[in-house]
């Protein structure tokens, strides 16, 4: 127990510059979210719904964070500064992080429905703060969604997605292998949209040169007949 505890919180700082000692790390209200929601799972599981459902609501009231009895959620997890909102269907793998002020929330309003209703966020990824990811998708392993991004469709592994709905960005290969702070990627190379100019200027000057080729060749020829 007290090897997990201590590979837990080493996982956490090793994706966070701020806290100085381990100590710290056990101040953070999302490691309490997490505790509180094992407790409240468990619960669930055992179908102790309402006991479970009590120690839900405590723990939102100690940590602004929400995370409900029936979300199943992997190793080394970490929520940065709170105020998250995880629904019941929702699946998280291992070593996912996630910063304040996301949502993992379903697109089906209707109460008591069966079925997944919530995202599936895969090992690795990283969710940045304000992201809302929404319904029964999946986001891929190694998958970062940029701060206040809307991801309705599923994430590639390995993508990182940016703006409102989500769209994929291209970055270099040796970007995929490093952790994102908020799973943002800085520099006008992360925006789509410059992207997409850059990809139209290189097919201009690729028309252009095939124009000149095919321009000079005509000229050849006519030389050749005169």
């Amino acid at each position: 127990m007290g090897r997990r505890l201590i590979a837990y919180l080493d996982s956490i700082k090793a994706r966070d510059p701020a806290p100085r000692s381990r100590w710290e790390i056990l101040l953070y209200p999302g490691v309490w979210a997490l505790f509180w929601h094992r407790i409240a799972h468990a619960l669930f599981r055992a179908d102790f719904f309402f006991l479970a459902r009590a120690v839900n609501h405590l723990s939102r009231f100690l940590t602004a964070i929400d995370i409900h009895p029936g979300a199943t959620i992997g190793r080394n997890f970490f929520i940065d500064h709170g105020f998250t909102v995880i629904g019941e269907t929702a699946l998280i793998g291992d070593n996912v992080t996630i910063y304040q002020n996301v949502t993992l929330g379903g697109t089906n309003p209707v109460n008591g429905e069966a079925g997944k209703r919530h995202p599936t966020i895969l090992e690795g990824a990283v969710i940045g703060s304000g992201a809302q990811v929404l319904g029964p998708i999946t986001v891929g392993e190694g998958a970062r969604v940029g701060a206040n991004a809307v991801v309705t469709r599923d994430v590639p592994a390995g993508a990182t997605m940016v703006g409102i709905p989500a769209r994929q960005t291209l970055v270099d290969a040796v970007e995929y292998q490093r952790f994102t702070p908020y799973g943002t990627p800085c520099g006008e190379r992360a925006d789509p949209a410059g992207q997409r100019l850059d990809a139209m200027r290189c097919e201009i000057e690729a028309l252009r040169k095939q124009i000149d080729a095919l321009i000079r060749e005509r000229d050849d020829q006519g030389r050749e007949r005169a």
